[in-house]
């Protein structure tokens, strides 16, 4: 995984020549962020060494790097899944790649499921915890010395300093930005009505099938991690329509411009 890593690397760095001041991983139906960016360099997954490929609609599986805010940006247009059939170490791929950038500060971003009552639809959500329940933690394998330790504290996983911006930036916009525990589940199905009482009764707030085992690696490769979701759906029955991904595609594109408003003011600001 270690010569892996090197080989994308070295690849993007022959068309990009500086280190990004931040990264971001865009989640479903939120992928339109990456349009804002200027001077842009584009790499698609599918021409870097090694490197997993993006398989679900509203994902274009690609790299955007150039300028948002005045700060120089890695973004990924789209990402990889546990359910798309990789190993978990492929899932967790791109986070060790930007780290290998230099990269240092990195920003999940995701659509969710809201399960508490403070979590209404078409809010955002900072993970400030998580659940991991995919049954699998990225870091289970071979250990390099040299990409981390080997049993990683994730005591401050969400980063608390970078929380509390995000948190003062939207109160200053008007943009509703609540706390949340978040529970990474594997899908690609949606939970079961039971799983969400279960989770619910467990002190859950949100739910999604991405993003918490990013963000362990991500911290095990030595960047700060930030995660913002955006509540696209109320969770499995606690609605009065099925979850679909048609649905988490739509409001994703009704709150896209509070979602471009946040984070721009976040990369500002870092």
């Amino acid at each position: 995984m270690r010569n892996e890593i090197n080989e994308a690397v070295e690849y993007i760095q022959k068309f990009v020549d500086y280190i990004p001041d931040v990264a971001l991983v865009l989640g479903s139906g939120l992928g339109d962020f990456a349009d804002n960016v200027e001077d842009a360099v584009i790499i698609k997954y599918s021409d870097i060494p090694n490197f997993p490929k993006s398989t679900v609609q509203g994902h274009k599986g690609q790299f955007v790097f150039g300028k948002v805010a005045g700060k120089k940006v890695c973004i990924m247009q789209g990402r990889v899944h546990y359910y798309e059939g990789y190993p978990m170490y492929q899932v967790v791929f791109p986070e060790y790649v930007m780290a290998g950038l230099g990269i240092k500060t990195l920003i999940l971003t995701n659509a969710v499921g809201g399960i508490s009552d403070n979590m209404p639809v078409n809010t955002f959500a900072c993970i400030k915890d998580h659940i991991n329940f995919t049954g699998y933690n990225p870091l289970i394998g071979t250990h390099y010395v040299d990409m981390g330790v080997r049993f990683l504290s994730l005591n401050d996983l969400y980063d608390k300093e970078l929380r509390e911006l995000a948190l003062s930036i939207a109160k200053r916009l008007n943009i509703t930005l609540n706390e949340a525990v978040f529970a990474q589940t594997s899908g690609p199905t949606y939970e079961t009505p039971a799983e969400i009482r279960a989770l619910k009764a467990l002190g859950v707030d949100t739910c999604g099938m991405s993003t918490a085992i990013e963000a362990i690696a991500g911290k095990h490769a030595g960047m700060k991690v930030l995660a913002i979701s955006n509540i696209s759906n109320k969770a499995a029955g606690l609605a009065t329509i099925e979850p679909t991904h048609s649905e988490v595609l739509e409001n994703s594109n009704i709150i896209k411009n509070d979602f471009k408003n946040l984070l721009e003011n976040i990369i500002k600001e870092l």
